[in-house]
């Protein structure tokens, strides 16, 4: 019912992935975000919570599950440890200008003007 959290403060943290099966156009990826270990349960009128998915977040400011305007999102912090297929692989730091998961709507979410996402 509830998020695993990682208190990696000072602490290694070690993963192995095998990637040669994973064709060009294909990411296999790992990656943490700054959710809510409920998943937002108990606030907005939210009675799912952590157990049916809700609360996602990433640095692209995702739609929340289950909210049909597809003119919000929340947005976190995410670090990409590893996006990979057989041909290439990369890791990177998505910051953003939030503290914590943040609801957003339109250009804040990345929509341009019209609804498309930039």
């Amino acid at each position: 019912d509830a998020y695993k959290i990682f208190k990696l403060l000072n602490r290694e943290f070690t993963i192995y992935v095998d990637t040669s099966a994973l064709e060009c156009g294909m990411n296999g990826a790992a990656y943490f975000i700054e959710m809510d270990r409920l998943g937002g349960k108990g606030r907005d009128n939210n009675e799912a919570g952590a157990k049916f998915g809700t609360g996602y977040c990433d640095a692209q400011c995702p739609n929340e599950k289950f909210v049909f305007d597809s003119n919000k999102g929340i947005c976190c912090v995410e670090l990409d440890i590893r996006e990979a297929n057989n041909r290439a692989a990369t890791c990177a730091p998505l910051p953003c200008s939030t503290v914590a998961p943040t609801k957003c709507e339109g250009t804040d979410c990345g929509y341009g003007e019209n609804g498309e996402r930039g």
